[in-house]
């Protein structure tokens, strides 16, 4: 089991108590940071004090960091253009259902049971999970060449929060970069450390990363709005695939004068034995306006690799995973760029109803409030 570093010692005081790191780190990223344990934690230590933002003046330093940016927003940090409805019944009435939206409620009727059953499901009104991720990324390839991400990989670990569950909150950082998301039940909002300003901010919309085992109830909930399409093999598991097209109402909340999703589609491929979700899909198409006013379109297609169920509480969580991304840019100004990202990630702990935890702790930052 690869353990995560929560501690830091205070180098300016030996006598004074260590200090908590905000999210921890793998101990493999501790381990890279130096050849002896203390020179481990002088490199800690000023990379802690160099989260400022003139430390990003350097245009190297500057590219190196909106990289890494590039990565926690797109595939550390994605959100979905949808609201999930609530239900609190163990499954919605089929009456005046179509055959394919009936037996994807029966699907999800016996993904609900896998996961743990409603009971165990509704006791659930926080949680906490703290994990690690492994992330590398190509460059931009021209053309329908074959593209593998083969980028220096980074890692980093994360922590998230939740709270029943329109109120979340998400640290992650990865080689010294950081990014903080969240939503209050009002607004979604999203800044990196290497912003001044926050830079994302939007109607309340779920985190991807809760759909990938980490949410069992608002998974149940956002697939029983769907159809099933059919069957597939997925690692050797006979799954059901059940689709679902984010509506044009919850598309044109999302949109704004720089952009326009023209479409969004979710697909989740449950396994026929156990009834768990096994692969997680969505893929989006984006219209940018640039500076010109032509539009360039982004076409994201992400699919996770969902494993390594475990029970907490009664609940059973997936506890590992792998996510990858391919990301294609085309238009009429712009020639065809085509790259791939990928992540693999490992819950480490998931706590349960978190002593505490209040709806103050989900606010954002004071930059959007100022602006609100």
């Amino acid at each position: 089991m690869v353990h995560m570093r929560v501690l830091c010692p205070n180098l300016d005081r030996e006598d004074a108590l260590e200090t908590v790191l905000d999210v921890p780190i793998p101990e493999e990223m501790f381990t890279k940071m130096g050849s002896t344990v203390g020179l481990r934690w002088q490199n800690m230590a000023t990379w802690m004090r160099a989260q400022t933002f003139d430390k990003w003046a350097s245009p190297a330093i500057a590219n190196r960091y909106n990289e890494l940016s590039f990565l926690l927003y797109v595939v550390g940090s994605p959100l979905l253009p949808l609201r999930i409805q609530l239900d609190d019944s163990s499954v919605r009435s089929i009456r005046n259902s179509s055959i394919e939206a009936s037996t994807a409620k029966y699907i999800v009727q016996q993904y609900m049971a896998a996961i743990g059953g409603q009971p165990a499901l509704n006791s659930v009104e926080s949680f906490c999970a703290i994990g690690q991720v492994k992330m590398k990324a190509s460059d931009f390839h021209q053309g329908d060449e074959t593209v593998k991400a083969q980028s220096k990989e980074e890692r980093g670990g994360f922590v998230l929060w939740q709270k029943n569950p329109d109120l979340w909150f998400l640290e992650l950082i990865i080689s010294g970069c950081k990014v903080i998301s969240g939503n209050n039940g009002k607004t979604t909002w999203r800044q990196s450390s290497n912003q001044p300003r926050p830079m994302t901010k939007g109607p309340p919309r779920p985190l991807r990363r809760f759909l990938q085992g980490l949410d069992p109830k608002s998974t149940g909930d956002l697939f029983l709005q769907a159809v099933c399409i059919g069957e597939k093999i997925i690692n050797d598991e006979e799954c059901f695939i059940l689709k679902l097209d984010t509506s044009q109402s919850d598309l044109e909340e999302q949109a704004n004068p720089k952009y326009e999703i023209i479409h969004h589609t979710i697909w989740g491929y449950f396994s026929q034995r156990s009834g768990l979700l096994v692969k997680f899909e969505d893929s989006r198409l984006l219209s940018v306006n640039d500076e010109n006013g032509d539009g360039i379109f982004w076409e994201t297609s992400t699919e996770s690799v969902i494993e390594d169920y475990r029970y907490v509480e009664g609940v059973n969580i997936a506890h590992s995973g792998k996510t990858s991304v391919t990301i294609f840019r085309y238009g009429e100004q712009s020639s065809n760029h085509k790259r791939e990202l990928e992540e693999k990630w490992k819950i480490e702990e998931v706590h349960f109803n978190v002593w505490g935890l209040n709806n103050d702790f989900f606010m954002p930052p004071s930059d959007f409030t100022k602006e609100a």
